[in-house]
């Protein structure tokens, strides 16, 4: 008996070391994002003896890098404090089903196959953003100059909240416990795909309230800002669901307001 409380207390305080590493490496990457967007390292160039938004430059490879950076980066600061549940949760059962310190690298290996999936969505937002500016559609701060795209922006992103594949993904999101028994899979290789998965859950969630940042201006902090938030309280809040279909409705109603007001 003594032995048994002995390894309990021992396992305790591993798994408490554990999740303090986890969070600490979680608050600093998403420190160090936000840092990078709130000092404009991200989003302004220098043009000679001026610094000027991103979006100005010619489209080189190395500003082509740079916008693929900036998406990543913000996509990081956004999406990580809501998956961080997640990742604590999957931390807490490794450890229990691993030997000592495997646990923390495991987390890390889910942790790099969440950001993955992200890094990929970057890229097609970096795509995007590279059309949008070639068809003269959105201005310096990176927001759209086109009031039927703004419109129709809205209205499709407040439609998707309603739809079944929205709230498929919104589930498993808002479910780790679901996802983890389902998913499970062992070794940091197993961490990642698991990672990658639910990455990919997230970004089905996500895809469409990320792309308002060109209704907004990707280089807008309150409307970055605002976003983040909303969807930390889409995925943890109790009632997430029905406040994440309760804006599709401002989102509707607001797109629909931005097309009449050019009807």
């Amino acid at each position: 008996m003594a032995d048994s409380a002995f390894m309990q207390r021992v396992l305790q305080r591993g798994l408490k070391h554990d999740r303090v590493l986890v969070v600490s490496g979680l608050l600093v990457v998403v420190i160090l994002s936000w840092t990078y967007l709130l000092t404009g390292a991200g989003m302004m160039q220098a043009m000679g003896d001026m610094l000027m938004p991103m979006s100005m430059g010619p489209w080189t490879l190395g500003h082509a890098v740079l916008v693929f950076v900036m998406w990543a980066v913000m996509m990081a600061a956004m999406m990580l404090p809501s998956a961080a549940p997640m990742i604590l949760l999957y931390c807490t059962i490794a450890r229990n089903q691993a030997a000592r310190g495997e646990s923390v690298t495991a987390s890390g290996g889910f942790m790099l196959g969440y950001v993955a999936v992200w890094a990929t969505f970057s890229l097609v937002a970096a795509m995007l953003q590279y059309g949008l500016e070639q068809s003269a559609l959105i201005s310096p701060m990176m927001e759209t100059t086109s009031t039927v795209l703004a419109g129709a922006v809205l209205i499709t992103a407040g439609l998707y909240q309603w739809t079944p594949l929205k709230q498929f993904c919104l589930r498993h999101c808002r479910s780790p416990i679901e996802f983890l028994t389902t998913h499970w899979r062992t070794g940091v290789r197993g961490a990642f795909m698991m990672g990658f998965r639910h990455g990919a859950y997230c970004v089905g969630c996500c895809w469409l309230l990320m792309l308002l940042l060109f209704v907004g201006g990707v280089m807008n902090f309150t409307w970055i800002g605002g976003i983040a938030l909303f969807v930390l309280i889409e995925k943890l809040a109790p009632a997430g669901h029905w406040i994440g279909r309760g804006v599709g409705v401002l989102l509707m109603a607001w797109g629909a307001a931005t097309l009449y007001s050019i009807a």
